[in-house]
């Protein structure tokens, strides 16, 4: 997706999240099908085991969007199953848990991945085995899977925060990005889209990017850090649900609540007392049951013979709609979502 300057915008339009995760993702593939679009005729597969590995299993993130995998995967007639650690950096936990489940014959692994290399030899043998392998969330190489289930394109994404922190601080000053693991293949992407859209302003710097690991705690310090480090700092970008939460609940209880903005990727549960109170004016995000539910069906439909996620055959099948493949194997649920004082109680997760 192309995006010109600083007329980029986001749509900011309230969508009810209070609905089953098949229901969102039809409502997202409205309009894609055509009459020449190829269907599958090859029947859903039932009786296999799909297991989700999210980054972090104890994320409210990752938690509401692996619930959206599992209501997928059981009304499909599969078994679910969910494993991983409790760190947002535990790369070796990851490669430790993919071979368990290569081991026990699983049918399809769906997994965010903490690195985008260090994964590669083991998910490459659980594809030599026949199991289909879906990234969501954050990407591997496009080798090491079968579908990369993007949350919502890079460029829009990373553009978008850009021009919020942008629009919050007048468009001139001071700002730090708050990222999660300096090895997470999604926050680095969308950072680096973040830095081209604010170079198009001169009056902006970006004075640092810091690393909070996904923690709560070492994200809580760094904000602390940071505005210590910078007195003239305007506006922080966390890109992290963690880390936006985190730096929210420092700025909430110090003298730079309101003068100091804040601006990333949070859920609105997460965040609705900072936007109520006055922390955080807006920020952005996507339905995670979405991307969830959206993977469990690409696994199903690999493991089906619905798909073969090739540029060839670029559809995914729902029962009421279609979403193209890209020619990189990444399909795309739709756009983000823009939360603020307006909308955010129209959303639950």
């Amino acid at each position: 997706m192309t995006v010109s300057g600083t007329s980029f915008r986001v749509q900011r339009t309230a969508v009810l999240a209070a609905v089953s995760a098949t229901v969102l993702i039809a409502g997202a593939c409205g309009g894609l099908e055509s009459e020449e679009t190829k269907k599958p005729d090859s029947p859903i597969k039932k009786g296999l085991t799909v297991a989700f590995l999210p980054k972090q299993v104890n994320n409210p993130y990752f938690a509401t969007a692996d619930a959206g995998g599992a209501e997928v995967v059981r009304k499909l007639g599969s078994t679910y199953k969910e494993v991983g650690t409790d760190s947002g950096i535990d790369t070796a936990g990851q490669i430790s848990h993919i071979d368990s489940l290569v081991e026990e014959k699983v049918d399809a692994i769906v997994l965010s991945a903490q690195d985008p290399e260090a994964l590669c030899p083991s998910l490459k043998k659980a594809m030599n085995r026949g199991i289909s392998v879906v990234t969501y969330d954050s990407d591997t190489s496009k080798e090491c899977r079968n579908l990369f289930i993007a949350p919502a394109g890079a460029e829009e994404l990373g553009r978008t925060q850009a021009e919020l922190i942008s629009d919050q601080i007048g468009r001139e000053g001071q700002v730090a990005i708050l990222s999660a693991a300096i090895t997470a293949p999604n926050q680095n992407l969308w950072i680096d889209y973040m830095k081209d859209e604010l170079k198009r302003n001169d009056d902006i710097t970006i004075v640092e990017v810091v690393y909070g690991d996904d923690n709560a705690q070492k994200s809580r310090e760094l904000t602390r850090q940071l505005l210590q480090k910078y007195p003239n700092l305007k506006g922080i970008i966390a890109p992290t649900t963690v880390g936006i939460k985190a730096a929210a609940g420092y700025l909430a209880d110090s003298k730079y609540q309101g003068k100091v903005k804040l601006t990333g990727l949070g859920t609105p549960n997460d965040m609705r007392p900072y936007v109520k109170n006055g922390t955080v004016d807006s920020f952005v995000l996507w339905d995670p049951a979405k991307v969830g539910a959206l993977a469990a069906h690409a696994a199903i439909d690999l493991q089906s013979g619905r798909t073969s996620g090739k540029k060839g055959e670029p559809i995914i099948a729902y029962p009421l709609g279609y979403l193209l493949i890209d020619e990189n194997g990444v399909v795309t649920p739709g756009k983000p979502t823009v939360f603020d004082k307006k909308n955010i109680d129209n959303f639950d997760f």
